[in-house]
Formats: structure tokens, C-alpha cells, sequence
């Protein structure tokens, strides 16, 4: 008889992650990473999947391995590790390893960690982004901003640099000087030249722009400036460079398009601009293991291939030079969830979730599309999960709004259940059909969930993500609006037993929901945010994402601001409030959360705060195991606390 999910399974899920394809399509090296309890940490090791003979096995031991990427010659390959280092020492180690035996050799460390890689096309080259810089232990003197980055720590007096490093000696020489911030880099094809996006002003580190470093003549040439971009390639000739980016017509709202631009320099031109998606995966799941696979790929098919997520789906796609857009692989109820090619495509190798499997690795050969790992299949097949339901409705302007319903595995007939609405971060992000363990383990505690892409989502048009300037306005109405219509349509579905929860900007979006209706029984808001004023001048981002999201400048016009602001309409809640931080959380300081907390206890509203020492923004997704674990234990005994126990005395 199967079970019913519980806290610590999410332990024994595997994390299937990096699909790196040998340039022969022969060999697939991949990462499995899984959560040790006892140890309280993540431990991934190097895979290889042999395309012909259908077998994989495991060739590095870890526990800290990833990053694999392929030598030219597909006998070697690099990756990162930590394997001289203590485990909680920062930095990376850069080690060589060959797929026909014998020890991974060490090249190098870069002491402050490295960001990407990249072989040179001889094999006898690496090319290293890194950080480098020194804060103080003790007394902080700084001069620049952001102050700190979400998951690294303090940045004020750090920069990314270039590195060529000796495949053999390891040798490194630094590329680029300055304060400035490198966020990726390739070779050319001939090995002559670099390409690598730069952000030079801190101030403005959505100011992205690409050069080319030629070896030859030790010259840096400003291609292309002033974008907002986050990966590119070359093309198989080397006479011209595609990025992934915007230059934000709608700001941070914009859509990510494909661009290609001469590398010689010259205007860029714009692949994939009849397509109104983004081009880019921005799904949520809360089982992805480590990645450092290429956002784009240019093949020698001459075509590049990149993700697009398109309402609740991700698929693969690919574009020509003339413009010809065409989908390759995509799937009605799953997510392809990252990629990679042999030289002309002939093998593609991803991986893929749908609501009920996390990810594995698939192959797309010319003999179809074939599932060849199963590493969660027999725990998993013990588990009793329910499917969700998918449902759309027209909100009140006409605008078709996506949403899912996740019932409990076991229900009665005629049963009333309490249930949760779940709202997204982002808010650019989307819900849709993938794998998520937490909404999993409540519905196996007695709720339903319901998850909707409100206006502010991603998988739409660029005009439904915006929502700059009117943040709690349109998006609070789909989610006001889809409580409705799942109240209407799904009858076990009890109205007086609905709680609320969301992380980032669904934590946002909880807090304004509590300050605007109590129609809700129970909130948790998680790494949220209370007050836009401090917001902008806390974060790691805030001092650019308020300007663009919420138009303000606290000293320009605090009152728009403060209109935004949940904290302003504090004196409305009534709702019983478990307020969850993270407390290195740089993304959403965790001030946020103690003003709230503070107002709420003056307020006499029923509230608990929980703060996770050594934690930062991404706990739901890469905290500590035993954090994790604590954490969904927080929430789902909060909901079942106000939840479980059935009104009888309230007319339904």
C-alpha cells in the first residue's frame, strides 16, 4: 500500500541536473546531487550516460562535485569541486577529469569561488569567471554599493574577472581590471578572440555590456552597450555573437529575446521579437540540483537554441538567422527544464519534470525522445500523489487567467476541505506543470492547493507581466477573482476554511491580502516585503527594482512608496499571521519582516515569527535540509492549527 508523503521525504528525491553533451553526441555527463540528513548538507557527484550502449554510472565520488563540462576532445572534461577545501570555506577548485579512469587531476582554486567556464576550442585553454576582492573581518569601510548580494554575502569591495588558465599547469592570467563585474564569457571558434558580458557601473548592474577581447592584439572592442543580457555564444563561423537579454522596453518587466550582433560590432538584430514570450525558463520548482548549462546554444546547424516559457509549459525552441522560429521540444504537461547539444544537434540532451516526477534526463535523438534515468522512480512509486487540476477563467477585464488545483490524494465523497492559496515570487516568474515537493506534502496533509498566474506572471505577453506602478491593484483582483471561480467550480472546496501563503512577491502579495480582506482564516508570508521605503535602501537589489517596479524614490516621493506598501494599511488585519525569514536573506532584508512582526504584536493580531539563522532567500529551494524540513513543518502546522478544525456554525 502506498504512503503518504511526509516532511523528511523530500530527502530521498534525487536531483538530476547539468545535461552536458560530448561534442559527438556519443556521451552524456550529468549531476546527481541528494540531501544527507545526518550531515545536514547537499552531496552531488559526475555522471555519464553512454548514448549507445543506454547505461550510466557514476565517475566522480563528490560529495561536492559539479559543473561538468566537456574537453574538444570528449575523452576529458572540467569541473568544479571542494575537495581540498573545507566544506565551509568558500572558493572553488578546478579539477580535470578523464572518462576512461584514473584520479581527477587539480588544476586550480580560485579562492573567493568561480562563476562559469568555458575550454578554449584546442583543448589546451580554460576560461574562468571569478570573483576577486577582499572585505574586512572586522570593521566594514565601504564606498560603493550594493553593500551585499543574496547567497554570497558582503560585495562592496568585489569584482568579477576574466581568467585564462593552463589546462595543464594551471597558470592563470587575469583578463580584465577594474571594478567591474564579468557575468559570462566564451571563446570563439578559432580561439583567437573572447566575447564575455561586462557590467562596469555597480550602480547599474542591469547595464550589461559585450566585448571582445582579441588575444592577439591584447585589445578589449566595446561591441554592443547598454542591455540588460545574461548569456551568449558564437556563431559556428565566428562572424557574429548571439546574446540572451532586453534592452527594456518595459524595464525589468521585458521579455528576454534572442539578439545577434556582428562580432566585428554594428546593430543588433532582434530573432525572436515576433514571439511574445520570454525566452528564458522561469517555471518554479523547489527539486533543482546545481546547473551551470548554457541559457543559449549556437550549433552547427547553424541555428541557436534556446528555452521559452509559454503559460504553464517550458519548451525547447530554435531560431535561424532569417528569423524562422520553430518549437522542438515541448510537452502539454511538463517542463523541459535545462539543455544541451551535440555540435549539430543531433543529440540533444535535457531534463524533464511534470507534476508527479521530478526531473531526469531524456534524450532527443533521431530515434524520438527516450527517458534513460530513473532515479526517483522506486521511492517515488511508494508515494501516494494527487494530480492537479488545471483550470482557466476569464477575470473581470476578459483577460483568460491560468491556475491549478492540487487536491489531497484521499478524499471523501461529499467532503468539505480546508485549502491554501499559493502565490508565486517574482513576480515574473510562473506556476505551472512542474514538480513542486511542497505543494505535494500539503495536500498529503489534508489540504487543497490552489496556484494561479495572476497578472505580473511570466508565460504571457509582455502587457500581462507588467504591472510597474500598480503593484496590489490588477494582480491582487486575479487572485481575489480565482478564489471565486475555484469556490464556484470545485464544490469540496471549503469557503470558510482558506488560507494564504506565498514567498517574495507572493510574500508581498500575502501581506497585502491580510491589510485588505479577511476573508482569510490563516497567512504565512515568507521572505516577504512590508515596506518599500526600506525595501529600497536595504536589498541587494532594491536601490533599481523599487525605482522600476513600484516608481518611487523615498526621498523623491515616499508616498508612493508607502501607498505600496503593506505596512501602511496595517491596522486592517485580522488574520492569524506566521511571518517566515531567512536571516541573511539580502534580497528582502529581514527588517521586512520584523516591522510587521512588531505591528502586528502591537496590533494584538495572532502572529509568530520564525527566523532561519545562516539562511538567505532561496531556503525553500536550497536551504539546509534540516531548515528545510523545519520550515515546511512551520507552515503546515500554522494552516492546520487555524484550518483544520471545521466551522459548523457559519452557513456555507
Amino acid at each position: 500500500m502506498k504512503k503518504l508523503l511526509d516532511y523528511e521525504d523530500i530527502v530521498h528525491i534525487r536531483l538530476v541536473s547539468n545535461p552536458e553533451v560530448d561534442p559527438y553526441g556519443k556521451k552524456v555527463l550529468f549531476l546527481v546531487t541528494r540531501m544527507n540528513l545526518d550531515k545536514d548538507r547537499y552531496e552531488s557527484n559526475i555522471w555519464l550516460y553512454d548514448v549507445e550502449r543506454k547505461s550510466y554510472e557514476a565517475i566522480t565520488q563528490g560529495p561536492f562535485d559539479k559543473c561538468p563540462k566537456w574537453a574538444p576532445d570528449g575523452e576529458r572534461f572540467a569541473f568544479l569541486s571542494k575537495r581540498l577545501l573545507k566544506e565551509e570555506e568558500k572558493g572553488h577548485e578546478l579539477w580535470i577529469g578523464k572518462i576512461n579512469g584514473g584520479e581527477p587531476r587539480h588544476l586550480v582554486t580560485f579562492p573567493l569561488g568561480i562563476n562559469s567556464f568555458d575550454w578554449s576550442p584546442k583543448g589546451d585553454l580554460l576560461l574562468v569567471v571569478a570573483p576577486e576582492g577582499e572585505i574586512e573581518e572586522d570593521v566594514k569601510h565601504i564606498e560603493d554599493i550594493p553593500i551585499w548580494f543574496n547567497g554570497i554575502g558582503f560585495t562592496y569591495n568585489i569584482s568579477v574577472h576574466l581568467y585564462i588558465v593552463d589546462a595543464k599547469s594551471g597558470e592563470k592570467v587575469k583578463v580584465t581590471e577594474g571594478k567591474v563585474s564579468v557575468r559570462v564569457a566564451k571563446w570563439s571558434p578559432s580561439g583567437d578572440r573572447i566575447a564575455y558580458l561586462v557590467v562596469k557601473d555597480r550602480t547599474k548592474p542591469y547595464l550589461v555590456d559585450l566585448y571582445v577581447y582579441d588575444l592577439k592584439e591584447d585589445r578589449h572592442i566595446s561591441i554592443v552597450e547598454g542591455y540588460t543580457a545574461w548569456d551568449l555564444d558564437w556563431s559556428p563561423d565566428g562572424e557574429f555573437i548571439a546574446f540572451l537579454g532586453h534592452n527594456r522596453p518595459r524595464g525589468f518587466t521585458s521579455h528576454n529575446r534572442i539578439w545577434v550582433v556582428e562580432a566585428s560590432g554594428g546593430e543588433p538584430k532582434c530573432l525572436t521579437c515576433t514571439l511574445d514570450r520570454n525566452t528564458i525558463n522561469t517555471m518554479n520548482s523547489d527539486v533543482r540540483g546545481p546547473s551551470c548549462t548554457s541559457k543559449i546554444k549556437w550549433a552547427g546547424d547553424n541555428r541557436i537554441y534556446f528555452l521559452v516559457t509559454d503559460g504553464g509549459t517550458v519548451s525547447l525552441y530554435r531560431v535561424s538567422s532569417e528569423n524562422h522560429l520553430e518549437r522542438i521540444i515541448g510537452f502539454r504537461e511538463g517542463i523541459v527544464d535545462e539543455f544541451s547539444l551535440s555540435w549539430k544537434a543531433e543529440t540533444i540532451a535535457f531534463t524533464y519534470m511534470d507534476p508527479l516526477h521530478p526531473k531526469e534526463l531524456y534524450i532527443k535523438s533521431g530515434k524520438g525522445i527516450e527517458k534513460v534515468t530513473n532515479f526517483n522512480e522506486f521511492y517515488l512509486s511508494r508515494i501516494e500523489l494527487s494530480k492537479p487540476k488545471h483550470f482557466k477563467f476569464k477575470a473581470s477585464d476578459g483577460i483568460w487567467i491560468d491556475g491549478w488545483i492540487l487536491p489531497p490524494p484521499h478524499m471523501k465523497e461529499d467532503e468539505k476541505i480546508p485549502w491554501v492559496l499559493y502565490i508565486h515570487g517574482g513576480p515574473k516568474s510562473a506556476y505551472g506543470w512542474s514538480f513542486i515537493e511542497e505543494f505535494h506534502l500539503l495536500a498529503a496533509k489534508g489540504f487543497a492547493v490552489v496556484y494561479i498566474n495572476p497578472r505580473g506572471s511570466d508565460g504571457y505577453s509582455e502587457e500581462f507581466a507588467d504591472i510597474r506602478c500598480r503593484y496590489g491593484e490588477r494582480d491582487y483582483k486575479d487572485l481575489m477573482e480565482a478564489v471565486d471561480y475555484v469556490l464556484k467550480e470545485y464544490k469540496f472546496l471549503d469557503p470558510t476554511r482558506i488560507g494564504v501563503t506565498g514567498g517574495s512577491y507572493g510574500g508581498f502579495m500575502t501581506n497585502w491580502i491580510i491589510t485588505h480582506t479577511d476573508r482569510f482564516k490563516a497567512a504565512v508570508t515568507q521572505r516577504s516585503i512590508s515596506d518599500w521605503i526600506s525595501m529600497y535602501g536595504t536589498t541587494d537589489i532594491g536601490f533599481y527594482f523599487v525605482e522600476d517596479q513600484i516608481c518611487c524614490k523615498p526621498w523623491e516621493n515616499p508616498e508612493k512608496c508607502l501607498e505600496k506598501s503593506p505596512i501602511r494599511y496595517v491596522d486592517n488585519v485580522k488574520t492569524p499571521t506566521l511571518i517566515i525569514h531567512s536571516f541573511e536573506d539580502y534580497r528582502c532584508w529581514i527588517d521586512q519582516a520584523l516591522i510587521l512582526f512588531t505591528a502586528l504584536k502591537k496590533k494584538g493580531v495572532e502572529t509568530k515569527l520564525v527566523i532561519f539563522p545562516k539562511e538567505n532567500h532561496d531556503l525553500s529551494r536550497s536551504g539546509k535540509p534540516k531548515h528545510r524540513i523545519e520550515r515546511l513543518k512551520a507552515i503546515t502546522e500554522w494552516m492546520e492549527k487555524y484550518l483544520m478544525k471545521e466551522n459548523k456554525n457559519q452557513d456555507i
